[in-house]
């Protein structure tokens, strides 16, 4: 098993008290899988990929924890997490489009950057890495404004796994982009899993669509919590979770008319994670909720791999 994590929770300080970003989380990532994590704006999923690398100093590890190919990771003690940073957990982070130094080469820049981990610069592997990526050589003597917002994702990702880690979190790495690149960036990841360069992955992400032709199995998140863990193909066609159905009842169909097909959005907002509701939460916006639901309802194996946090399950 490459990756365990057991009732994970993260909060975050604030002057009006502690946000239960991440209350309780439980998941595993096998050797070699691309997990997708969707959900709403909010719903915890940046916050998960950054606790698993602490990266935010305003976090508070509260309890649970995380193992990586049987070691726990030191969560609570940034310094000692440094030993693991990169090594073994990396990450890709959101806008990263923005993360390149702009007064530097792209070359001299990863240098730098190797040179401060203890590591050095193969040059042919640096080359074989950026080539399985798709850009060129050249790019190593270019400045960040000199490339694409495509390119700079790439880069990025290169950067990423120079040190070849056992998990790689991708964070909203295809946000910003169009279409077309989307989909180059989307195959990119994908192939530095099926190269060896990366061991297993954790993909984050708004898109459900393009979520479920990549990652191997998908987690939805609501409010801090899993609401829903399957397969990719059970999640997007047999989804067991409300929210989970209601997410991808508000996708457009290829070829559906707006006048055959009436999209719908979920009514109500997430609850504040400031003083969580008791029970489940998302029983205030559930068509399905009674009284029955003010109990929390554990995340339950229905069927092989897949878990769903619901009564109604």
């Amino acid at each position: 098993m490459s990756l365990t994590v057991t009732d994970l929770k993260v909060h975050y300080r604030t002057l009006r008290g502690d946000v239960r970003a991440l209350d309780g989380v439980s998941f595993d990532v096998a050797d070699g899988e691309i997990l997708g994590l969707a959900g709403e704006s909010g719903c915890g999923k940046t916050t998960l990929g950054k606790s698993l690398i602490r990266l935010d100093g305003r976090m508070k590890h509260v309890g649970g924890k995380v193992e990586l190919n049987g070691t726990e990771l030191p969560l609570s003690d940034d310094r000692a997490m440094n030993a693991f940073r990169f090594h073994e957990v990396s990450l890709v982070p959101q806008y990263s489009m923005s993360a390149l130094n702009p007064t530097r080469r792209i070359g001299r820049m990863i240098r730098e950057l190797l040179a401060s981990r203890g590591a050095q610069v193969d040059t042919a592997e640096l080359q074989r890495r950026l080539s399985l990526v798709g850009l060129k050589p050249e790019v190593l003597e270019q400045y960040p404004i000199e490339l694409s917002g495509g390119m700079k994702q790439r880069v990025v990702m290169v950067i990423s796994t120079l040190l070849d880690p056992a998990l790689l979190i991708a964070d909203e790495v295809t946000s910003a982009l169009d279409v077309s690149t989307q989909q180059a960036v989307a195959g990119a990841l994908v192939g530095l899993r099926d190269k060896g360069l990366v061991n297993s992955m954790i993909f984050i992400t708004h898109d459900l669509a393009l979520t479920s032709h990549i990652a191997d199995s998908i987690m939805v998140m609501y409010a801090g919590k899993l609401a829903e863990k399957a397969p990719s193909k059970v999640i997007t066609t047999q989804p067991r979770h409300p929210y989970t159905k209601l997410l991808i009842d508000s996708l457009p169909e290829v070829g559906v008319r707006h006048g055959e097909r009436r999209l719908t959005g979920i009514e109500g907002s997430p609850p504040s994670l400031l003083k969580p509701p008791v029970g489940c939460r998302f029983r205030d916006r559930c068509p399905l909720a009674d009284d029955g639901c003010k109990k929390e309802p554990p995340a339950t194996e229905i069927a092989p791999h897949h878990y769903v946090a619901c009564w109604k399950a």
